[in-house]
């Protein structure tokens, strides 16, 4: 399925051929998350083109699949990780303590816990703090390692008002108390290793602008920390430390985040990539410090799809609403960001003569119609477009939703009792099952487990619940 895309900027729903994604329906069920390694491979290989002298980390919170993890390693990147759980999610992809940044925001004790026990065994590990009582608490906890520091620059660009975090209080050190902070943190004995920002999720071409005045500030940040470090007389740190600091200048790497955006609507064009880099460079200035990036949503949106069941088609007052299996517990962003994904009929493109050529519609006598795309979660959010024009709907259609492999599974979740969906991975020319769907069982074995019950119970409810779970995880190999 990647011959037609393999190299063009960006990879339109339109794209992927219809019959394959049909097919893999009737293979695993739906509502079926489906990812291309190779897109992902591409997509890797033309951000490094554009960063040559980059070191290049991938934000694993895009999507945590193992495969997308040991796919963007083998080639190069390192993994940037949000929580513990993302870190032994790396280090189970095969990646190196020195290839891991751990960037959490307010960490739970067990985390900090975790990453310090883990840390004893790869001590190349960088943690990235973003406030000085992290940096308290991982004193207390005997770390002393490789400590990066997340600055807020006042600065915030994105697709959503929610994923601006360059300005937001939450996030990072504000950058006028960088200095002390990191020059404290030297003294004290650790490590200190880079400065790191990330001004906000799905920048695009058009706040290129906002993005160059973040990363200049960056620049002018990295310049005074470096300074600072140089003329610390710190006698509490080791000798090897501060002579490795003297000898890049005071800081390894100065990271800004990733953030680039791809174009989820039709008419929007790929992101600048080209200018992006140029820019970047240019607004960094002269540091002695090497230039760290960290994309997640680049390197994975247009690799994957989600394909759903329509069940239900209703003509209510205003609009014609057509019900499908997947809902805001398979893919929350429409719910969560009021977020555009492209829709596409798969049925009404593939029937008759069974081509995935897009006038097909008119083959199979579809008339066009707005239509307002709903799952069937108990939300009046619980939908996925609002009067989009598409091939009209009927029950056993099999629609797909483009640009979903960043923060689709991931934010998945089971309200309403809903397991969540199988992954499928295309590699080699080959579908396969990366993630098995969950079933009822699954959602409600904690509870079980806490009551010490089991997962078989007896007489008609044990028949009842297998049903359900055969019905949850129906078609899976």
């Amino acid at each position: 399925m990647t011959d037609a895309a393999a190299s063009v900027p960006v990879r339109r729903l339109s794209d992927w051929d219809a019959a394959e994604l049909h097919t893999l329906v009737e293979d695993y069920g739906s509502p079926l998350y489906v990812l291309d390694l190779e897109r992902v491979r591409e997509n890797y290989r033309r951000l490094e083109t554009a960063f040559p002298d980059a070191e290049i980390l991938y934000a694993v919170k895009a999507n945590a699949l193992g495969d997308v993890l040991s796919t963007l390693h083998e080639a190069g990147a390192g993994l940037e990780c949000a929580s513990a759980g993302e870190v032994q999610r790396a280090l189970e992809a095969g990646a190196a303590g020195s290839e891991i940044h751990y960037t959490a925001v307010n960490p739970p004790a067990r985390d900090l816990d975790w990453i310090v026990d883990a840390w004893a065994d790869e001590p190349e590990l960088t943690v990235t703090a973003g406030s000085t009582d992290t940096i308290d608490r991982l004193e207390e906890r005997g770390y002393d390692g490789r400590l990066c520091l997340r600055v807020n620059p006042g600065i915030g660009a994105g697709h959503h008002e929610k994923v601006k975090t360059g300005a937001a209080a939450k996030f990072g050190v504000p950058a006028e108390r960088a200095v002390d902070v990191l020059t404290d943190a030297a003294d004290r004995g650790f490590d200190v290793v880079g400065i790191h920002a990330h001004v906000g999720s799905g920048v695009s071409s058009d706040q290129l602008e906002a993005h160059r005045e973040f990363v200049a500030r960056m620049g002018d940040l990295a310049r005074d920390v470096s300074e600072a470090l140089r003329a610390s007389d710190s006698r509490t740190g080791s000798e090897a430390t501060r002579e490795a600091r003297e000898a890049v200048g005071g800081l390894e790497f100065v990271d800004v985040g990733g953030g680039f955006g791809v174009p989820y609507r039709e008419d929007e064009g790929p992101l600048d990539l080209e200018s992006v880099a140029n820019a970047t460079r240019e607004a960094l200035g002269d540091v002695d410090a090497d230039l760290t990036i960290e994309p997640g949503r680049y390197f994975v949106a247009d690799a994957g799809v989600l394909l759903t069941e329509v069940n239900t088609v209703k003509e209510a007052r205003e609009t014609t609403v057509t019900g499908v299996d997947a809902g805001m517990t398979t893919l929350l962003r429409p719910a969560m960001y009021d977020a555009y994904h492209p829709i596409r009929n798969l049925t009404a493109e593939t029937a008759g003569d069974g081509s995935s050529d897009r006038d097909a519609t008119d083959a199979a006598g579809r008339e066009i119609v707005p239509q307002t795309v709903a799952g069937p979660i108990c939300e009046s959010g619980d939908v996925f477009c609002a009067e989009r024009e598409l091939p009209a709907s009927e029950r056993a259609d099999i629609l797909a939703i483009g640009n979903a492999g960043a923060y689709g599974y991931e934010m998945a979740n089971q309200y309403n009792t809903r397991p969540r969906p199988a992954s499928i991975v295309l590699a080699d020319g080959q579908a396969r099952l990366a993630r098995r769907r969950e079933t009822v069982t699954d959602v409600t074995r904690p509870e079980r487990e806490a009551r010490g019950v089991s997962d078989t119970s007896s007489g008609a409810r044990r028949d009842r619940s297998e049903r359900l779970d055969e019905r949850a995880g129906r078609n899976d190999p």
